[in-house]
């Protein structure tokens, strides 16, 4: 498996929004959930409209139990991810049962890992995005902007389900120049 990277350019995470919304509402939440939550993308093809959706307004939070580790997973529906579940309920009429990111073959399963891998990188190379991109950049673009934005590597570590920071760390891809930037913003 190629390794990819996360989206660490503000503007092209913020292009990547843009053009899924444009193009998919579907698309659009999918990748809204996976730089909302650090699901592997078997977690969020696995979603139903009932883990997001109450039959009224979304959810406060979403939980379920990861496929690779087992272990129990909740995280709150943030206000950005809040707005794209309303987008999208607007559009579709599924049921409480039926999965989110539902394939069109009109077979009621979600779309395949390869799908999904598929849509995120069309709209990387659409945006102008070089480094290898794919659906674990999602998870891994939230490690790394949280990581940005002053989240102790201990936190991350346990969102992510690493074993150690040093993984973590690699795992994040940190940089020298993030290290760089660690020292000038302290300026002492």
């Amino acid at each position: 498996m190629n390794t990819v990277n996360p989206i660490r350019d503000k503007k092209q995470l913020e292009a990547m929004k843009s053009f899924l919304k444009g193009r998919d509402t579907r698309d659009y939440l999918m990748f809204m959930v996976g730089i909302s939550s650090a699901l592997r993308i078997s977690d969020i093809l696995r979603l139903k409209i009932k883990d997001i959706w109450n039959g009224k307004k979304p959810q406060e939070f979403i939980m379920l139990n990861e496929k690779k580790t087992g272990k129990s997973k909740r995280f709150p529906i943030t206000k950005n991810l809040n707005r794209a579940i309303i987008l999208y309920m607007k559009e579709c009429d599924l049921e409480q049962e039926d999965y989110v990111f539902q394939s069109r073959k009109g077979n009621k399963k979600p779309i395949t890992r390869s799908h999904a891998a598929y849509i995120i990188s069309n709209a990387a190379d659409y945006v102008g995005i070089k480094e290898p991109t794919s659906t674990h950049s999602m998870r891994k673009s939230w490690g790394y902007w949280a990581y940005k934005s002053g989240v102790s590597l201990a936190l991350i570590m346990e969102a992510l389900n690493h074993s150690s920071i040093a993984n973590c760390r690699k795992y994040l891809g940190i940089t020298q120049d993030d290290l760089d930037d660690v020292y000038l913003s302290l300026n002492l």
